[in-house]
């Protein structure tokens, strides 16, 4: 009976070992698989503050992104001083760039009520090396102040390794 409850002792503890092995093994895989470059990057708006608006009654801002303007159609963000506007107030701008590409972010006045273009304020710009240096699901904020002659903004992005 003795060789039986030993047997059993040692194919317990040869399990438990092996067990143990294979956890000690997985932890040194995953920061590897974690720590992956980023090939590409999604650049969004976090939010814009306003410090100093140019018009008496505010300002009515826009995002020109690649030629498209948020928020859409005849919209616009009304903003006076001490103001915060979230990427949700202006229709989330995003884009994906490349570890080479780049993205302007550009902050535009209109006036309505055909809001159009606008005035450029100012822009951010979103670059390839900045996604170049992130891991996969890593962020990293790209803030920018922007001045003029009688305002003055701060734009946040935030830029996400895929």
């Amino acid at each position: 009976m003795r060789s039986d409850k030993f047997t059993r002792a040692l194919t317990l503890t040869a399990s438990l070992a092996s067990a143990l092995a294979v956890s000690a093994v997985s932890p040194a895989v995953s920061p590897a698989a974690a720590t992956s470059t980023a090939g590409t990057c999604r650049v969004e708006v976090e939010y814009v503050d306003a410090y100093d608006v140019d018009e008496n009654n505010g300002d009515e801002i826009r995002i020109n992104l690649a030629g498209f303007m948020y928020p859409g159609g005849n919209r616009y963000v009304a903003m006076n001083n001490g103001d915060r506007a979230y990427s949700g107030n202006f229709a989330n701008p995003v884009t994906t760039i490349g570890t080479t590409g780049s993205a302007l972010f550009s902050l535009r006045e209109v006036t309505p009520p055909a809001v159009g273009q606008g005035k450029e304020l100012g822009s951010v710009t979103a670059r390839g090396s900045t996604c170049a240096a992130l891991a996969t699901g890593q962020t990293t904020v790209i803030p920018q102040h922007i001045f003029g002659s009688g305002y003055w903004y701060y734009m946040s992005l935030v830029m996400t390794g895929l």
